[in-house]
């Protein structure tokens, strides 16, 4: 009996497959929710100490619901897209209020939960309760584009189209959760992006990029965009007694929810600002080497300014969005990426900047 595309992805994954993941022992809808959701543009090693953490924390949605969302984004905190953090504190409140705690058992009612798309709610409900689900993330997509000589982008709805179709064809009989596992394990460690492992693939017979001695060329890229260039100043603004004034940001947007340093678009605005909410322009005792961040949207060049007060503030007090914070001391909350490399190298730039 001839065997199907299916039935060669599980015997590789019964000798090949992983195992021992931390969210695969005891796969309950939360614990691979968790999980899932950490591994959306971040690697399985990354992951694992950020999950095993987490899981500490917070070890039920029950708990992660009622913990405050600082909590949540400082255990969060060097994954990046932090929208991820922000809808998994949102989705466990839904949970929780909708749902009373248990999480819903359908795709349409998955989906419907914040930050859950279809791929993700697929793999909740397959790992977890081994339900006849497609999913399609990154690896699968890269799997099935090589395997059927898919050219197109992924991100391309005709491409996506044809991969969702071929991705339901597959699906077995049974065994669903191990076949879901097996596939994004297939594209992690053998069909990866840069140096495929043809020669050991159970599919290779029938994959059209390996016939065509052309894996490289699917699937197809994105088409390459020219990020926007963003300028702006972020205010070190120091105290007396050493610390730095740090601002709340809003819930939205880039770096949401995090504890960061005041932006400014120049440094006229930084200026009029310490006037009007200090008193005083305090003076730049230093200006630190320009930091880069590029977001999915724009590139932000952050020119940081250390300013210190000639005398203590009346003005600004602890609260409403703002705080003193010096290097060191415990901190509840989640610290930009910009703030969180200033204070890594704390001592030493304090020594060349004092």
């Amino acid at each position: 009996m001839m065997m199907t595309f299916a039935d060669k992805v599980l015997v590789w994954f019964d000798q090949h497959g992983r195992k021992d993941l931390p969210w695969q022992q005891n796969p309950t809808p939360y614990r691979v929710w968790v999980s899932e959701i950490m591994l959306q543009q971040t690697q399985v090693a990354t992951v694992i100490p950020y999950y095993e953490r987490f899981m500490q924390r917070f070890p039920d949605v029950q708990t992660l619901a009622d913990a405050p969302q600082d909590d949540v984004l400082k255990h969060w905190e060097g994954l990046g897209y932090y929208s991820r953090a922000r809808n998994l504190h949102k989705t466990a409140q839904q949970v929780r209020d909708e749902y009373a705690g248990a999480f819903p058992t359908t795709l349409p009612s998955m989906e419907a939960l914040a930050g859950i798309g279809r791929s993700t709610a697929a793999a909740i409900l397959s790992l977890s309760h081994g339900q006849r689900e497609a999913i399609l993330d990154g690896n699968v997509k890269r799997v099935l584009a090589r395997y059927h000589a898919i050219a197109g982008w992924s991100g391309e709805p005709r491409t996506l189209k044809q991969l969702w179709e071929h991705a339901e064809q597959h699906l077995p009989a049974s065994r669903n959760a191990d076949y879901t596992q097996a596939m994004m394990d297939m594209g992690a460690t053998l069909c990866t992006r840069s140096k495929p492992l043809c020669l050991l693939c159970p599919l290779q017979d029938g994959c059209q990029a390996f016939q065509q001695g052309r894996p490289h060329d699917y699937p197809g890229k994105r088409p390459k965009k020219n990020l926007p260039e963003k300028s702006a100043i972020a205010l070190l603004l120091r105290n007396h007694d050493g610390e730095l004034l740090l601002q709340h940001r809003p819930p939205t947007g880039i770096w949401g929810g995090l504890w960061s340093f005041p932006e400014f678009a120049n440094e006229t605005a930084m200026h009029d600002w310490l006037a009007q909410h200090i008193g005083q322009n305090g003076t730049v005792s230093a200006r630190l080497p320009i930091l880069t961040h590029t977001f999915s949207h724009y590139r932000l060049h952050l020119q940081p300014l250390q300013v210190d007060l000639d005398v203590q503030p009346a003005r600004i007090m602890e609260g409403n969005g703002w705080l003193w914070y010096k290097a060191g001391t415990h901190f509840t909350g989640g610290l930009s990426a910009a703030v969180r490399q200033f204070f890594q190298n704390i001592d030493s730039t304090t020594e060349e900047i004092t």
